[in-house]
């Protein structure tokens, strides 16, 4: 991309920051533009859990590995900073046989994967945790609004512009081809390529332009516990709760048992009844050792971005040229992979071999 070209991020997320930072460090002018301020959305209330475990494609899993090859990157420029760790994950099921299952699948690409007794992590309460447990050493978790927040302040710096309050925005196009953005705040954004990475909200974005992303986006919370002392460090994903590390001693938890009883009006507003809140936060504190009790000190509600069939959507839409969509349930793990790699398209205009499988034209008829 020569000299003069100007690319329009619409999404204050960790998809929309990273790639806005990216192109910015490639001297490539970006204005970024969010509807209310950055991390607002789905990034300010994900588990935000680093890992590719589990089963899932090839390709996928190689795209989250590298994704989490370069969080250790990151890390490892400053092993200090709280909101980054990489202490390790736990998982266990009611089902040992999936668990088990779970766990070969896991060894069989070469992910670290190994069976725990519930006596080998410490802060746990051994009652709590079945016999066997699958620990995968190498995850970690990232607080995205921390990182967010990093990544913006390098973006300023290096002459990037931010938009917040602006609105729900639209994409702009003469010719079928996009050039712009405009807001219902009344803001026009004029530029020679778009990139939409507005959470749950993309596919209906797209959507106005005659494009179709299946969206499968559940409603979702995440609850932040008050400070509390304990032994646990590593990322817990359990059958009533998941719970990770957060900065200042505190604690993230989710889960998806109470999806229905989140209640969604028509603008997006959601509420759930506080007694689900103490629910969550008391099948967390049956989890560790020593009496520890969790107490919810805030929680937010949404929907987790999730595509129609489960994998990544990343890159230019063919019906609408220089317009770039970044839509995924995995956006921690992938959030500076996906940056960097649709960065580097926009700037040469070569696609990247790595988003192949997970263009958003395999949706079209």
């Amino acid at each position: 991309m020569t000299a003069g070209k100007h690319v329009v991020v619409v999404g204050g997320g960790v998809l929309g920051v990273s790639t806005a930072t990216h192109l910015q460090r490639d001297g490539v002018a970006v204005t970024l533009v969010t509807e209310g301020e950055l991390a607002d959305g789905a990034s300010g209330r994900s588990l935000s859990w680093l890992n590719s475990a589990g089963t899932r494609s090839a390709a996928y899993h190689a795209l989250r590995m590298a994704g989490i090859d370069r969080y250790r990157t990151l890390f490892a420029e400053d092993p200090t900073r709280e909101w980054l760790r990489f202490d390790g994950g736990l998982h266990w099921s009611l089902d040992e046989d999936a668990m088990r299952a779970r766990h070969r699948a896991e060894v069989a690409h070469a992910y670290d994967s190994k069976l725990v007794a519930p006596a080998e992590i410490p802060g746990l309460d051994p009652v709590a945790v079945p016999e066997v447990a699958v620990h995968n050493p190498g995850e970690g978790w990232v607080s995205l609004p921390h990182l967010i927040e990093h990544l913006a302040a390098e973006f300023t710096a290096l002459g990037g512009e931010i938009v917040t309050g602006a609105g729900r925005a639209s994409v702009t196009t003469a010719g079928g081809v996009a050039t712009g953005v405009t807001t219902t705040g009344g803001q026009r954004f004029e530029a020679d390529t778009v990139v939409v990475a507005c959470g749950a909200a993309t596919p209906s974005v797209v959507a106005e332009l005659g494009v179709s992303i299946p969206d499968a986006s559940p409603l979702s919370m995440l609850v932040l516990t008050e400070p509390a002392e304990t032994g646990v460090k590593t990322v817990l994903n359990t059958p009533r709760v998941a719970l990770r590390p957060n900065p200042g001693g505190t604690f993230a938890l989710d889960h998806h048992w109470y999806e229905d009883r989140i209640t969604e009006v028509a603008d997006g507003t959601c509420s759930i009844d506080e007694s689900v809140v103490k629910e969550l936060a008391a099948e967390a504190s049956a989890l560790l050792d020593g009496g520890v009790t969790l107490t919810a000190a805030s929680w937010k509600l949404g929907r987790k971005p999730i595509p129609g069939d489960g994998e990544p959507v990343f890159g230019e839409l063919s019906a609408v040229p220089r317009c770039f969509v970044a839509f995924t349930h995995s956006g921690a793990t992938l959030g500076l992979i996906a940056g960097e790699l649709l960065a580097g398209e926009i700037r040469t205009g070569e696609p990247h071999p790595m988003l192949a499988p997970f263009r958003p034209d395999r949706f079209r008829p």
